[in-house]
């Protein structure tokens, strides 16, 4: 066994013992499915600061959540992921222990006011950070896992602010060579792909959500707003129409003072690409992957061109756009969605 595996079950086999084992707690966050803790462990273990998830044990969503990021990250490793580092269930608690990441989530970087601007080179670099995870979780595991809540709120930033994509609660995986299957569609309002609610999730909407969070991460902005005027209310559609105006850089962060406008505009487009309404016309996160690192030219399309810039065909009320971050789910055979998991508040 190797030390990792070790240290793991270690940390869980303490957390079984006794949850006093974490000598001191720092409350991050609350969430749909839980509440999340910074915790230190004791001096004679190697890794003391961790994250704790305190999953709900109370509906079911919380015990597929928690049985579903042991179950995708126990295989995963790699660098641009937050790594669980054990877990236990002890009576009505179901704890997950993770690396702790000090620099919080992005979208706090983003949205929060009183934190400091990101630079576009580091927001770049944490751009690549994510795309390399999820080629790994779509191709290089040796499962195929499907995120399926690729946001902000979900990629962490470590003490260099490296991104690292966590949050695996709703995510699905699935042998190599056959179709996932899935019972319901899950996922944020704005970065849900079209055909979830037909066809389930998949590698292909994960790229798309990934297409949002492009444009999120590179324009300061979240996928719909409602306190905006209208031309600005959907992101996807708002950046394509600056660039039908020969205008693709006003869709930038307006806090980002300086960057490079061949990478921005790479970024933005790569964004729409990936964001495309057809399913077959996105690209694979392999080459996402290689156009970010401009190994790969763009192919040649427009803002004219099928599925650029067009809007999810999904009718949703007021009240659901309005809210910033909500999860929702629904029946394959009902188009009609209702929320299962929103972020109250906090960084976790």
């Amino acid at each position: 066994m190797t030390k990792a595996k070790e240290r793991g079950l270690f940390i869980a086999k303490i957390k079984a013992r006794s949850p006093s084992t974490i000598i001191r707690h720092e409350f991050l966050g609350k969430g749909g499915f839980g509440e999340v803790y910074k915790g230190t462990l004791p001096k004679n273990i190697e890794l003391r600061e961790v994250a704790v998830k305190k999953v709900s044990h109370d509906g079911e969503q919380g015990m597929k959540q928690f049985v579903a990021e042991i179950v995708c990250m126990k295989s995963l490793k790699h660098r641009s992921l937050v790594p669980l580092l054990g877990y236990c269930r002890r009576k009505h608690e179901l704890l997950l222990v993770s690396e702790y990441m000090p620099n919080g989530s992005l979208d706090d970087y983003l949205f929060n006011h009183d934190k400091p601007t990101l630079s576009w080179r580091r927001r770049f670099a944490i751009l690549k950070d994510i795309s390399l995870a999820l080629n790994y979780i779509h191709t290089e595991a040796d499962h195929v896992v499907i995120h399926r809540d690729i946001k902000s709120s979900n990629v962490m930033l470590d003490a260099e602010f490296n991104g690292r994509l966590g949050d695996f609660g709703m995510s699905r995986l699935y042998e190599r060579g056959t179709d996932p299957t899935t019972t319901a569609a899950v996922g944020t309002v704005g970065y849900m792909a079209p055909e979830l609610t037909t066809f389930g999730a998949s590698t292909v909407t994960d790229v798309y959500a990934f297409g949002v969070f492009l444009l999120e991460v590179t324009c300061g902005r979240r996928p719909v707003e409602l306190r905006v005027p209208v031309e600005k209310r959907f992101l996807i559609k708002w950046v394509c129409e600056c660039w039908r105006g020969s205008s693709l850089l006003d869709a930038v962060d307006p806090k980002l003072t300086e960057f490079s406008s061949r990478e921005v505009k790479r970024v933005l487009k790569i964004g729409l690409l990936c964001a495309n309404l057809a399913p077959d016309a996105r690209p694979s996160m392999e080459q996402v992957v290689q156009y970010l690192n401009g190994n790969l030219a763009l192919p040649e399309f427009w803002p004219y061109s099928p599925g650029i810039g067009a809007l999810t065909p999904t009718t949703l009320s007021p009240e659901q756009l309005s809210l910033e971050s909500v999860s929702l789910s629904s029946s394959l055979c009902n188009t009609s969605m209702f929320i299962t998991h929103t972020v109250l508040y906090g960084s976790g």
